[in-house]
This record gives structure tokens, C-alpha cells and sequence, in this order.
């Protein structure tokens, strides 16, 4: 049997590369609204946190722009029967955004839609693209059940623009086939929802994990399970710092009175280090560990980029 008939096309491969290569790595500044729902409050602290920069391979990469690209066609479409649709803040010129915890959390809305044949009040809107299994899921179940980290979105979307109705619309990837659901504004779920957004941003350690076993279906698919259940350090951050504290104004200040990000005094958070490394000293300025693996005593002082390297090197 010749193999090389099943090998990727160098040329689809230079396709994916070049997402990889255009792909921004930056962390968002904020905790983003879209991802609240998600049941792990660990994980969301990680990323608030930039303890961890999520890899996607080209494909992957390609997909997102497919599910960007849907979003202008929606809007083509809700113009074309006489919806009124504003996509951008008519002041800056950027995507209509709210923000929560003084500017930590935040959320931007696909945008907002007036004159609906169901209804002529203001809509937040949602626009989603899905594969056959899931958009079924959705049209059979409603987005509350069926996703219900899309759900969040739309009620923190709702409570944060003051808006009472949200109109989400998801595109069968398959068949494109459109579904569309209004949902409504849960006052007491969304200010649940914002009141988790201020545990996770104002909390100086991370939360407890969702589950211990690393093997946990939904552990295993998490983005951040290197760093929370595996054996890897996480990144060097102002972020992953024990001096550094966010602020209700929405400003991080360091203890060091360093400017945040420019730091040479990095100290990792102890909590958020791998299992295997033990604590058995610290100061205001250091920590040691002992690796339960090999014995070695490790001195974090000035060196986290050092530590970090050769974990990653291990």
C-alpha cells in the first residue's frame, strides 16, 4: 500500500503553517465574558492569569477564521430583512464592549440588533457555527442546556449592555442551516455569573481544581491541563507573580514597586507550581522547592525564565 497517498499536501501544509506563523500568542488583558460559563473557575483563573498560552494547529486556526467570516454573513443576512444592526461603537469604532470588576472582565458583543419580526425592542446578539451533532443538540434542547457556556455569555452580554432580550443564532456547519433563539435576561443568573467573575479576578490564589483526577473527561479537553495537573511550570508573568495584585480600579500594582510587565523579580505564585515541587523555604524575595522526583533543591530568586526553560526542556 503506498502511504504517501494519504500524507498532507505540502502545499496544505504551508497553508496551515501560515496560521501558525500569523497566529498573536498575546493574552487578553481581561477575563472574557464568553468563557464565564465554563464550569472549572480554575481554569478561567489561569487564564486571567496568563499562566498558560493554549496551542492550536493550523486547521484549528483556519476553523476560528470560518467561524469569523459566518459572523459578516449573519449580519449581511438580518440587514437584508430589515434589521437594523450596530456592529461597532459608533464612538471608537470597535466592537460594541462592556466591562465588569473595573475593567478586569469584560465581554464584546457580535453586536446589536433592532427590528426583529418577533420583536421590535434592542437585542445583544450571538452568532455561532456548529457541527451537525452539536447544532441538533441546540435546536432540540434550547442553548440554556445544550450549551450552557454560550447561555452565560448571552445573559452576561444582556446584564452588562443593560439590554433585557438577546437574539443568538448558530449555523448548522454541515448543511447551513440557521437556528435562532431569543433568550432572555436572568437578573439573579447574570449577577451570579458577575459575582464569579470577582471571585476568580480579585482571588491571589487559584481556586480549587474541578476534579483531582487528571484523567477527568473534562480535564483532560482543558486547555490549561499542563500547567494544573501536569508536570509543566507555567509561564513567566507579572501575572503568575506573588508580588503583583489586581485592583478594583482595574490597574495591577506590584509590591516591588516595579512597572507591571517589565519585572526582573519574578516569584511564582507556590501554588501554582507542579505537585512534584515541595516547599521547604521561602522569603519575602524567594522560594525553595524540593523536587519529589529527584531531590533536587530549586531556589526561585530572580530565575523564574531559568526554571521555566528547563521544565520545558524535561
Amino acid at each position: 500500500m503506498d502511504l504517501t497517498a494519504y500524507a498532507t499536501p505540502k502545499t496544505i501544509e504551508a497553508i496551515y503553517q501560515h496560521y501558525k506563523d500569523k497566529r498573536k500568542n498575546d493574552h487578553r488583558p481581561h477575563l472574557g465574558g464568553s468563557q464565564i460559563g465554563n464550569d472549572c473557575s480554575r481554569a478561567l483563573w489561569y487564564q486571567f492569569r496568563h499562566a498558560w498560552s493554549p496551542s492550536f494547529d493550523g486547521r484549528m486556526l483556519r476553523l476560528f477564521e470560518t467561524g469569523d467570516r459566518e459572523e459578516d454573513r449573519v449580519v449581511s443576512n438580518l440587514r437584508a430583512v430589515g434589521v437594523k444592526v450596530w456592529e461597532r461603537d459608533p464612538d471608537t469604532g470597535k466592537q460594541v464592549r462592556f466591562e465588569g470588576c473595573g475593567g478586569h472582565f469584560a465581554l464584546s458583543l457580535d453586536g446589536v440588533g433592532e427590528g426583529f419580526a418577533e420583536s421590535e425592542k434592542p437585542h445583544t446578539l450571538e452568532f455561532k457555527t456548529m457541527n451537525e451533532k452539536n447544532f441538533k443538540t441546540t435546536k432540540n434542547m434550547g442553548v440554556q442546556k445544550a450549551k450552557p457556556v454560550y447561555w452565560a455569555q448571552c445573559q452576561i452580554g444582556m446584564h452588562l449592555s443593560g439590554l433585557d432580550w438577546c437574539y443568538f443564532f448558530a449555523v448548522n456547519k454541515n448543511t447551513d442551516e440557521m437556528y435562532g433563539e431569543r433568550i432572555k435576561l436572568n437578573k439573579a443568573e447574570a449577577k451570579l455569573l458577575v459575582s464569579k467573575a470577582e471571585n476568580i479576578v480579585f482571588s491571589a490564589l487559584p481556586p480549587s481544581k474541578l476534579h483531582e483526577d487528571p484523567s477527568n473527561w473534562q480535564c483532560k479537553f482543558c486547555n490549561y491541563w499542563a500547567v494544573c495537573h501536569g508536570c509543566k511550570i507555567p509561564e513567566v508573568s507579572c501575572r503568575t507573580c506573588s508580588h503583583v495584585t489586581p485592583e478594583k480600579d482595574g490597574t495591577w500594582t506590584c509590591a516591588k514597586g516595579k512597572p507591571v510587565e517589565t519585572c526582573s523579580e519574578h516569584l511564582y505564585i507556590p501554588q501554582i507550581m507542579p505537585k512534584d515541587l515541595i516547599v521547604v523555604d521561602a522569603g519575602d524575595d524567594f522560594v525553595e522547592y524540593e523536587d519529589q522526583d529527584t531531590g533536587e533543591v530549586i531556589r526561585n530568586q530572580g530565575n523564574s525564565q531559568e526554571i521555566f526553560a528547563g521544565r520545558m526542556q524535561s
